[in-house]
């Protein structure tokens, strides 16, 4: 706890007036067009109930919606404060998670781990494990190579300040013209560091090309007989900080666990608990910091900033963890493939902020490692005991049902709850308890990934993880430093960005549908009802593809049919629909202007919702029925993330921007829906439609729904014409 003399952060409610009052409005207009659909039932057929039933869906969303957006949070914080106010700053663990080698390229991942190494902070306070769960001697290989170019790097950024700390993008066209305007010595400077990455580049891509990397001899000789998913666990210290240098190399820990077929792992969820086990023998730091391979530190000073709200708040219950929203580089422009989230972060996820706190998204978080060890708010002041027992003896029977069999590891954990800062880094005589507790077997029979650690049972790990801590009475911050904490790349094309998409949907749903879901943390936990509200949002992404699916079908339908599903032009209910359609329209579009972004990407995001929704949405549901149905299990997919063009390269793609296709079935109802419009339109035009009953035919209004689904699946049309992907 820090001495409050100077405050180390602050809270700000932006005002939201006009928001509410549009927001309530909405609803307002969602409910009368219920009513009326109500009222109207019993004179209309099947159309107008599907209608009703799908306009009640969408009205309870915004209500969600509404909730998650009503009380704005941001955190300023004051890491200029942080020296004066602490002490001695607390060590921090650093966990850098890849999975394969070929859709994650290493070349990435070292960017990612260079990046953290070279942070502003005391490199004596710092450990950075990668976790490999592909188990490839390339990402060994690479990292080895990363940490004799980080000798260099390191002192070449705390020499100039240098605030890009990833050299991908350091020594990108972007940056260049402040090299060109810098000192004679700096330029020399700099042109050998871009020397020595241009080489080490080199040296990774020749090795990528090859089908083995380099000899496996020496420290590669654990690899010789390895597979992907049969493996024994490979912990390796490639750099070890003896001298506890402040300005030198922090510790560089690399880890594969143990895998074996028809063991389950667990996927990214298995990884992090291993992750935490073996930096709980090594370092055990009290605060952890998890980031992607491809999610590069972009503010050297974030970790300053995290500990100004981890060591500020004056109860440590206000602060369960930290997270940084997710924001991207080299996005193409107007964001045609809607992954962009900005509009997301600066309005609902601020909402968020101001109930319970952020979710856990998976990727620049800092996390107490006393809470992911299974402390609750009400234990704080008695962390530690319930590692004793009553004969003063640790590690007994109950002890090691939760922890497991380690010794070591529960007296590291004990540590960890009571808050010590004292415990043994001796890395190298760590190794064989840390093989020990990477072991597949380790876990069974303990309360690893159920009451300890990243919970299991779903393919978004983190939701999960986060729904459990807030469920406990933890709260969550969140941070937004300029310049952005961290920057990853987001999916650029199409199959990638629905694949993501898809298994977010799968895995949210598979948390509702569970013993996890946010209810049961609600009514038998202490997650608070208006952060129950805003993760039932979430999780009810997957089921809203039914009811878009449905309506979006309804136009055509009528079309074909000659019926209707809206009012006539005629009816004083059609001004319910157009200041409908009209204030909300407007009211997202000025979401978009206000961050700074175009028409044109309003309309993107726009577009790709509906695409997204009635694609790897209803994919997700499907997959989670066939897992109940027992037919087959959820499968962890790994997107394909993009490696970064050379310095050199001008990096232009013909594609990019473009929404780009593959065989996936994903793609199949947005297909079936773009045919099914055009063709309802072309019987419509022609008259070819059958009479129509009860003067209730189709008219201008379903005419110009069917035209707007049309628009939104437009990138199909021209799929299946145009040439390229």
């Amino acid at each position: 706890m820090a001495n409050q003399a100077y405050p180390l952060f602050e809270k700000i409610a932006p005002k939201n007036t006009t928001q509410r009052c549009l927001d309530i409005t909405i609803l307002y207009l969602l409910i009368s067009l219920i009513v009326y659909r109500i009222l109207n039932l019993s004179s209309h057929g099947f159309t107008w109930l599907l209608a009703f039933l799908c306009e009640s869906w969408f009205a309870f969303l915004w209500l969600l919606i509404l909730n998650a957006k009503w009380s704005p949070l941001k955190y300023r914080t004051y890491p200029e404060h942080l020296l004066e106010m602490v002490p001695e700053l607390p060590p921090v663990d650093m966990f850098v998670t890849t999975a394969d080698a070929v859709l994650e390229p290493p070349i990435l991942t070292i960017n990612t781990v260079l990046s953290l190494l070279a942070v502003d902070y005391p490199s004596q306070k710092l450990a950075c494990y990668v976790s490999d769960d592909g188990c490839s001697p390339l990402t060994f290989y690479s990292l080895l190579e990363a940490s004799k170019f980080a000798k260099l790097w390191i002192p070449f950024c705390n020499k100039y300040n240098i605030q890009v700390r990833a050299p991908f993008r350091y020594f990108s066209r972007e940056y260049i013209s402040l090299a060109a305007n810098s000192s004679f010595q700096f330029q020399q400077e700099w042109t050998k560091m871009k020397d020595e990455y241009e080489q080490l580049s080199g040296k990774i891509e020749a090795a990528a090309q090859k089908t083995v990397p380099c000899e496996l001899k020496g420290e590669f000789a654990v690899f010789s007989d390895t597979q992907r998913n049969n493996h024994p666990t490979i912990i390796k210290v490639i750099w070890d900080n003896k001298e506890d240098l402040s300005q030198g190399l922090p510790h560089l820990i690399y880890i594969s666990r143990e895998k074996r077929p028809k063991q389950p792992h667990h996927f990214k969820a298995g990884a992090m608990n291993v992750l935490t086990r073996v930096s709980g023998l090594m370092t055990n730091a009290p605060f952890m910091l998890n980031v992607d391979c491809d999610m590069y530190v972009n503010n050297p000073q974030i970790i300053m900033h995290a500990m100004s709200l981890l060591l500020g708040t004056k109860n440590e219950k206000d602060c369960g963890f930290v997270q940084c929203p997710q924001k991207f580089y080299d996005g193409p422009k107007d964001d045609p493939f809607g992954n962009q989230l900005v509009v997301l972060s600066e309005y609902l996820a601020l909402g968020i902020v101001g109930i319970q706190g952020p979710f856990y998204g998976g990727t620049g978080c800092f996390h107490r490692r006393k809470i992911i060890c299974g402390l609750w708010p009400d234990d704080e002041g008695n962390e530690g005991t319930q590692l004793t027992s009553t004969d003063g003896k640790s590690a007994d029977q109950d002890l090691i049902m939760k922890f497991g069999k380690s010794n070591e590891l529960i007296q590291s954990v004990s540590h960890a709850l009571k808050g010590r800062e004292d415990y043994s880094r001796d890395l190298k005589n760590s190794i064989e308890a840390a093989h020990q507790v990477a072991g597949c077997g380790y876990e069974y029979g303990t309360s690893w990934g159920t009451k300890v650690g990243w919970i299991y049972g779903s393919v978004v790990e983190d939701i999960l993880t986060g729904l459990r801590i807030h469920s406990k009475g933890w709260r969550s911050t969140s941070i937004s430093p300029d310049p952005p904490a961290f920057l990853g790349c987001a999916p650029s094309g199409g199959p990638a960005s629905m694949t993501q998409q898809k298994r977010w949907a799968t895995g949210l749903l598979e948390i509702w549908l569970s013993q996890n879901s946010p209810i049961f943390g609600t009514l038998m936990g202490k997650l608070q009802f208006r952060q129950c509200l805003a993760y039932i949002w979430i999780h009810t992404w997957c089921l809203r593809s039914i009811p878009e699916l449905c309506y979006a079908a309804l136009p055509a339908y009528c079309l074909i049919s000659n019926s209707n599903f809206m009012p006539k032009v005629h009816e004083p209910a059609i001004y319910i629909l157009v200041a409908l359609f009209s204030i909300y329209q407007l009211y997202t579009l000025s979401e978009y202007l206000r961050t700074g972004l175009t028409i044109r990407a309003w309309w993107n995001n726009q577009r790709m919702d509906r695409i997204v929704i009635t694609g790897a949405r209803l994919f997700g549901v499907l997959s989670v029925i066939t897992k109940f149905l027992g037919i087959s299990e959820t499968v962890f997919e790994v997107t394909k993330k993009e490696q970064p063009t050379s310095s050199d390269g001008d990096g232009d793609d013909a594609e990019v921007g473009r929404f780009t296709f593959d065989e996936s079935p994903i793609f199949v109802p947005g297909t079936t829906i773009l045919l099914v419009q055009l063709t309802a339109l072309t019987l419509s035009l022609l008259g070819l439609q059958p009479p129509a009953q009860n003067g209730n035919g189709s008219g201008l209004v379903e005419v110009m729904c069917s035209v707007w689904v049309v628009l939104c699946f437009l990138p199909f049309l021209k799929g299946l014409y145009e040439k390229g992907k």
